[in-house]
């Protein structure tokens, strides 16, 4: 693989698109009005940005591989670079593309750089929303400075009706896991990133690409996703404009905030995970239940009652590990009989959406993209989202993509149990407003 910042010796000032350098140094002194480099002449601009080199053994200088993907012309660029290609395409969903330009059109440069920018005003005419145009935007600075020009199939966009594809030769540099992460950047093109970075167009924080599956999740659309194709040597970047199946709208409202009717018994909806296999374990009192829901919520009551005994079996435990949790089994034991009335209280405050934090929501990922996890995965997952700030059983619920009843019954009165967890209010369990709080006592002792 060819480094960017080899030193071209055969290709100077004449290989370069003089209108592509001029646009170029608009945008820099627009950015950086006051910078010294300014000032100077064309060849020692490029040489400070990266684009030009000098080989200090033998005083030749020339294009670097860098300047020449951002400055020159497709049909120089391909002299040294045979494999070089980039391609725009779009359909309606059909075999026909409805618009599609490329690099050998010989319509424009078919530069690196003039190719960021077509793309990114097609983009910004064609989506109205300004954080989904500068995400896709964020996807394809990424696939520019990350390609491998030397490899086959060229850099290509493709937009159809549902989704982006960004695909471009080249593997991943850090595991796939880590790519939406805030990780540090392994980067294949130093000075392209630099070339790219200095109009302000990426950061070399490696957190770009998580910046953008934190705004899809915002707008509730499917998880972006990465393949690498080994054999093609091909990364393929999707993202997707469909929404997920959790939608913010009155089923998802149904779904997580269950409300009561006037006479306080009869329950509007039963969730949607009710008869989802693979939720089998968080709503087995459901399944075995088939006449009404009224029965349903006497077992949910034993249920309740069995776990307030395993706080009274337990209590000396308590004691040992501290005296807050021994209130905490008193306040069950007193009013685990008010229990209907938590429902009534809480179930029927909707969970505000517009409230969870980004971070919570890229926390519980894991727990809403598979269904089936163990036990300690899903109360690490618990504790890492409460550390963050103190949640509530819905909220828990509705980040999680599981029963409210499930998630309290299965996972944090075991928590509390174990002194991990611990209640807002601990003297009234059933408060209108409970939520359960990261315990920064257990991580001292």
């Amino acid at each position: 693989m060819l480094q960017d910042n080899l030193i071209l010796e055969h290709y100077g000032l004449n290989e370069l698109n003089f209108d592509t350098i001029k646009s170029y140094r608009d945008r820099f002194a627009e950015v950086k009005p006051a910078h010294p480099w300014n000032a100077l002449e064309t060849k020692e601009f490029l040489y400070k940005v990266g684009a030009w080199g000098k080989v200090r053994d033998t005083h030749k200088e020339g294009v670097t591989l860098a300047g020449l993907l951002l400055f020159s012309e497709e049909r120089i660029i391909t002299e040294v670079l045979p494999q070089y290609f980039l391609e725009y395409r779009e359909s309606k969903g059909n075999e026909e593309w409805t618009e599609r330009f490329t690099s050998q059109d010989g319509t424009w440069s078919g530069n690196i750089f003039d190719f960021y920018f077509h793309i990114h005003e097609i983009v910004r005419n064609s989506e109205p929303q300004p954080s989904i145009a500068s995400s896709l935007t964020e996807v394809l600075i990424n696939m520019l400075i990350h390609a491998d020009y030397n490899g086959e199939g060229g850099v290509i966009l493709e937009k159809q009706p549902s989704h982006y594809v960004f695909s471009n030769p080249g593997l991943l540099l850090v595991p796939t896991d880590s790519v939406f992460s805030n990780t540090v950047s392994q980067l294949r093109n130093p000075n392209i990133v630099k070339l790219f970075s200095l109009l302000g167009l990426c950061e070399r924080s490696g957190s770009g690409l998580k910046k953008v599956k934190q705004n899809w999740s915002l707008h509730h659309y499917k998880t972006p996703a990465i393949d690498q194709d080994v054999s093609m040597h091909r990364t393929v970047v999707m993202l997707s404009l469909s929404t997920q199946e959790r939608q913010v709208s009155s089923s998802e409202k149904d779904t997580y905030n269950t409300s009561i009717d006037d006479s306080g018994n009869n329950f509007k909806d039963v969730e949607k995970y009710q008869n989802t296999p693979e939720n089998d374990v968080e709503i087995d009192s459901y399944n075995k239940n088939e006449y009404s829901y009224n029965k349903e919520l006497i077992e949910e009551l034993k249920s309740y009652n069995n776990d307030v005994n395993s706080f009274n079996k337990e209590d000396n435990y308590y004691n040992n590990e501290s005296d807050l949790y021994n209130n905490d089994v008193n306040s069950y034991n007193n009013n685990h009989n008010s229990y209907n009335n938590e429902q009534g209280e809480n179930s029927s405050n909707l969970v505000n959406v517009e409230n969870i934090d980004t971070k919570l929501w890229d926390i519980a990922a894991l727990a809403r993209e598979k269904k089936r996890l163990s036990p300690n995965q899903m109360e690490h997952i618990i504790l890492e989202l409460c550390k963050e700030k103190p949640l509530m059983l819905k909220e828990f619920a509705y980040l999680l993509e599981r029963t409210p009843d499930g998630v309290r019954n299965n996972y944090l009165t075991k928590l509390l149990r174990k002194g991990q967890l611990q209640l807002k209010y601990p003297n009234q369990p059933n408060h209108p407003k409970q939520a359960y709080l990261f315990n920064k006592k257990d991580i001292e002792k």
